[in-house]
């Protein structure tokens, strides 16, 4: 199976990057995880990004923070999709990743996802290979199913008990 690259310029992205490959697990999906500096080991990273599709990588998450250059350098060097995750950080809340993220020149897209949105950016790298890939298609597909059926229980809940009990069950 195809293979998705995860990469962070520091290990206190790991939490929002470890929901993208518990997605990825959960789906099956194989992935190596990196921690690469752009801007600390330019050298190691382009080495890196430039090798990944040798690798067998398919798609490339990328997290980063403030500059956030890692995602757009993966687009530049990287000839198949990318998926920026914008960190939150300390100074502007993310929004400077964000926007550093989706404001890339044209002919260099990241596709990009909410603020810490690891979770998201693992789905959406199962959904970018599902498009060859019939079985993993099949299983996106349980997993909206289920995500609906668990919706659907919380409102009969709500329904037979009231919200006060709802609530009490929290």
């Amino acid at each position: 199976m195809a293979k998705v690259g995860i990469v962070m310029g520091s290990d206190s992205d790991m939490p929002i990057m470890a929901q993208a490959a518990e997605i990825l697990e959960k789906f099956g999906i194989d992935y190596e995880m990196s921690i690469i500096s752009a801007h600390r080991e330019p050298d190691i990273f382009f080495d890196w990004a430039k090798s990944a599709e040798s690798r067998g990588i398919r798609v490339i998450i990328a997290g980063a923070g403030k500059a956030a250059h890692l995602p757009g350098m993966c687009a530049a060097l990287f000839p198949m999709p990318v998926i920026g995750i914008p960190m939150k950080t300390s100074d502007l809340g993310g929004v400077d990743s964000l926007y550093s993220i989706v404001q890339m020149p044209g002919g260099i897209p990241v596709a990009t996802v909410a603020i810490n949105g690891g979770k998201n950016a693992g789905i959406l790298a199962a959904k970018i290979l599902a498009v060859s890939d019939s079985g993993l298609l099949g299983k996106l597909k349980e997993y909206s199913e289920n995500m609906k059926n668990e919706v659907v229980k919380k409102d009969e809940k709500l329904k037979a008990a009231g919200y006060k009990a709802f609530l009490a069950d929290k």
